[in-house]
């Protein structure tokens, strides 16, 4: 059995990401930056050959992979199991308004506790068990797909996050422990069911600050 090799993806920055607002399902474009973001990220792969492009459904990744798949000449797959962590009634609140809007919920997920629920909001929230489990099935049903080549998945931070986990087989309460970058690149081996971390965190093709909005600081491109 030949290594996948996959190309994970964080999409360009977005009005909200920059504000430090909870996008979670609902659909947001990118911002001017993150279209800039975007088109450096396309350059950055030109040189690589993508057997696929896949990309969640919501916008803010289909943007970012779309400038990826005109430089390959490809067409864009969408899947919408691949969107980011639906967070409830967190979703379109600043993170700075939310110990006071939901102070027990808040505590819980700032625990990381696998199976605390969100308050109820335009979506329905996912624990940390449902959407980790949908995004390496989804991960996964690609690798397979595409056994022996290269492919690049347009995601999301949590997306980003939940392979990382997989790879470092780390628990589902265990805090954040890396930076997510807009527009950065991430590089696994999958074999089988098996997921091996190659590079974490590629924004040498950017040469402005990324932007993790889950740590809600900017961190310096090194």
């Amino acid at each position: 059995m030949k290594p996948t090799e996959i190309l994970l993806i964080r999409h360009g920055e977005t009005a909200w990401n920059a504000e430090r607002r909870l996008q979670g399902h609902l659909d947001i474009p990118l911002n001017a930056e993150g279209t800039r973001q975007a088109k450096a990220l396309a350059w950055a792969l030109q040189n690589e050959k993508l057997h696929a492009i896949v990309s969640s459904d919501l916008q803010r990744a289909v943007q970012t992979a779309g400038e990826i798949a005109r430089l390959q000449g490809v067409s864009t797959r969408i899947d919408k199991g691949l969107r980011e962590r639906c967070f409830g009634g967190f979703e379109g609140k600043l993170y700075s308004e939310l110990p006071s809007l939901y102070r027990r919920e808040y505590n819980a997920w700032q625990a990381h506790e696998p199976d605390a629920q969100f308050p109820p909001g335009e979506n329905e929230g996912e624990t940390i068990r449902q959407f980790h489990k949908r995004v390496m099935e989804h991960v996964l049903h690609y690798a397979k797909q595409f056994e022996g080549k290269k492919i690049a998945i347009v995601a999301h931070g949590g997306v980003l996050e939940c392979a990382y986990r997989a790879a470092k087989d780390l628990p589902l309460h265990a805090p954040r422990e890396v930076t997510i970058y807009n527009a950065s690149i991430n590089r696994f081996e999958v074999t089988g069911k098996d997921i091996k971390l190659v590079q974490w965190g590629d924004i040498a093709h950017l040469d402005a600050d990324g932007l993790d909005e889950i740590n809600q600081t900017k961190v310096e491109k090194h």
